[in-house]
């Protein structure tokens, strides 16, 4: 067990120098992963912060229910006490058909007009401030409250909730399409780089071949260096994108003074992070994968 650990140590060893071996390419080719990945990655964490903004802009949900206009303080009580504990509503606000009479007469200024009235024509109402944000949650919510016996009319305003979800269904689309595109270049690079340093040393992969070598004890070396490679390429994403923010942030502090605002765009979560880094690892060893079990059985012992 520990000459298998000490072997893998002194694969890894080998690896990074034969990176530093070729300081210059192996840094351009370190750059070309890192801007392949900062595109989608940076799509990403954009998409992420304009979704926290539309939903400042947009507020918070509500939905209106008026009562019936039979509906007795106790039964008010009661639907109270049956919103605040129901588990798709963050808090409610009760608001008596009075305050809502005052609210419009200062709103509309209409007061001459109101108060000729006999009598009050506006219901009470409960405005309810759902937990979540998505339209299909707020749609079944309203559809249950629908059924409550002393709910006149249940409304939701969810048109720019459908224009919110629409906005980002796209954006999702299009980040996952670049993702795509991006992690098939980073295979390409991969491939290409294992397949030049295979024909370089073909003579000694036959040699060893010829004394026993298997193919896992070959092929290990350059899964190795496209981990490797992938992971460094995922760790310069994370720097590129970490500067990108930190120039846009910068260009956002005057403008979010004059909104009188503190809003700057977040960087990739710690989680975000350590898969954005599993995953350039992962394709780096995907592609030296492939190069590897493409070209090994063409080098056989003549």
């Amino acid at each position: 067990m520990k000459n298998i650990i000490l072997h893998h140590f002194r694969v890894i060893r080998y690896t990074f120098l034969r990176l530093l071996h070729s300081p210059g390419a192996s840094l351009l080719n370190l750059l070309v992963i890192g801007i392949a990945l900062s595109l989608p990655v940076g799509g990403y964490v954009l998409l992420k912060n304009i979704q926290g903004i539309s939903s400042q802009m947009a507020g918070t949900p509500q939905i209106s229910a008026f009562l019936a206009a039979n509906t007795t303080p106790d039964e008010i009580t009661h639907l109270s006490s049956q919103l605040k504990e129901h588990a798709a509503i963050d808090h409610i606000e009760f608001v008596p058909r009075d305050l809502a009479l005052k609210q419009l007469q200062l709103s509309t200024g209409l007061s001459d007009v109101t108060g000729g009235l006999a009598q009050n024509p506006l219901p009470d109402a409960f405005i309810i401030y759902p937990v979540a944000m998505d339209v299909k949650k707020l749609e079944l919510l309203r559809d249950d409250l629908k059924t409550w016996s002393k709910f006149e009319h249940v409304q939701l305003d969810s048109a720019w909730a459908y224009k919110l979800e629409a906005l980002l269904k796209f954006g999702r689309l299009l980040v996952l399409i670049l993702a795509a595109m991006f992690s098939f270049a980073l295979v390409a690079i991969t491939f290409n780089t294992i397949r030049l340093q295979i024909l370089t040393q073909r003579e000694e992969i036959e040699v060893s071949k010829l004394i026993g070598a298997t193919n896992g004890f070959i092929r290990r070396p350059f899964l190795y260096f496209g981990l490797i490679q992938g992971l460094l390429g995922g760790i310069a994403s994370w720097l590129i994108i970490a500067f990108c923010l930190r120039l846009l942030n910068y260009s956002l502090a005057g403008l979010t003074q004059l909104y009188a605002t503190n809003f700057t765009l977040a960087h990739l979560s710690f989680g975000d992070s350590l898969s954005l880094l599993g995953f350039s690892a992962y394709l780096g060893w995907l592609g030296a994968w492939l190069s590897v079990s493409n070209h090994l059985w063409q080098i056989e012992p003549r």
